[in-house]
């Protein structure tokens, strides 16, 4: 990873999570999974990242927990801040999504979403 790559420019860590998104960009519909997350933004597994620039709509439920009720549907807007595209490496293919927050309620819900897989992901790494 070089001092420039993107992983080096996150203002705020990236978990990792697993969880199908939808992604509209005008007549463009891709199907893909998001494989880290943060308050800020995802990465999309994809062979077919988007061009840097791209604005899109996302869509994508999170897992429940044993116990828990079905969580919502988040739908957010974001942009592709960078992609794979062109880049030679063992890294998979995809793109980073910078998150647009335009309602205070999706961004409340976004949080508290990441906070509970940083919990989890903690608690889990935490070996008796």
């Amino acid at each position: 990873m070089t001092a420039d790559s993107p992983a080096n420019r996150r203002a705020e860590p990236r978990l990792p999570v697993h969880f199908e998104v939808d992604c509209t960009s005008g007549d463009t519909f891709l199907y893909a999974h998001i494989t880290d997350i943060s308050s800020m933004g995802i990465f999309i597994s994809t062979d077919k990242p988007l061009p840097v620039g791209t604005v899109l709509q996302l869509a994508f439920t999170p897992r429940a927990e044993a116990g828990e009720a079905a969580p919502q549907r988040l739908e957010l807007t974001g942009e592709v801040v960078w992609n794979t595209t062109g880049q030679v490496g063992p890294d998979k293919p995809g793109m980073g999504v910078r998150f647009h927050h335009a309602a205070p309620k999706t961004r409340s819900r976004l949080l508290e979403l990441v906070r509970a897989i940083a919990y989890l992901d903690v608690t889990t790494d935490i070996k008796p």
